[in-house]
């Protein structure tokens, strides 16, 4: 190493310490102002998935007062994760994303991803569920708005995340699985009517 090749080290290693007291005044000044919604991170912080700094940036991006949206579904259309309504003569044209709000949108993706490797979690299993369907891109912006869905109401609410299980869309309602097949058969051209098994069977 010659004298030329520690004078560029030190140069660097100065920037690097330079660069290191940067993030942390920036680190405790964002500190010092997250003590009013210090209560809301952690909240989310039991959210599968999210950390302490994703949870940051959700409260950062939506706020802890939910009154401005009337619904979890109007969050998730503000946030970009709910397709556009790009239809023509009754048929969807495109069903990509809203733009929305980019970094929270961004953040959101981060933590379903992080969620969707938590073992026998109810996340894990919506995103197992609908990958083999409509492909991993869209499972995963499903269980985005998914962790968005329990934000809103846990900050509505000033509850903490509980996990619905993986079981828990084996347990829909009879009837709502029957009726989702049927308009899987109608799509094959079929018609079908349901009878309850203790009065017949099923006549297609």
């Amino acid at each position: 190493m010659t004298e030329r090749h520690r004078f560029l080290l030190q140069l660097h290693l100065r920037h690097v310490d330079a660069l290191a007291a940067t993030l942390a005044e920036i680190d405790a000044e964002v500190d010092r102002d997250l003590d009013p919604f210090r209560q809301a991170v952690r909240l989310l912080r039991t959210i599968p998935g999210v950390s302490d700094l994703t949870a940051q940036v959700i409260v950062s991006e939506i706020g802890t007062d939910m009154s401005r949206f009337p619904t979890a579904g109007h969050l998730i259309s503000w946030a970009g994760l709910c397709p556009r309504n790009d239809e023509s003569a009754g048929k969807r044209r495109s069903t990509r994303l809203r733009k929305g709000a980019p970094w929270l949108k961004t953040t959101l993706v981060q933590c379903a991803w992080a969620a969707s490797h938590k073992k026998d979690s109810y996340l894990q299993s919506q995103f197992q569920r609908l990958r083999h369907r409509r492909g991993p891109k869209k499972a995963i912006c499903a269980v985005a708005a998914s962790i968005l869905t329990a934000a809103y109401h846990m900050l509505r609410d000033g509850t903490f995340y509980q996990d619905l299980g993986a079981n828990h869309l084996d347990h829909m309602s009879a009837e709502t699985r029957a009726n989702r097949l049927v308009r899987q058969i109608a799509k094959l051209g079929f018609t079908c009517t349901i009878i309850p098994a203790t009065a017949g069977t099923v006549s297609v």
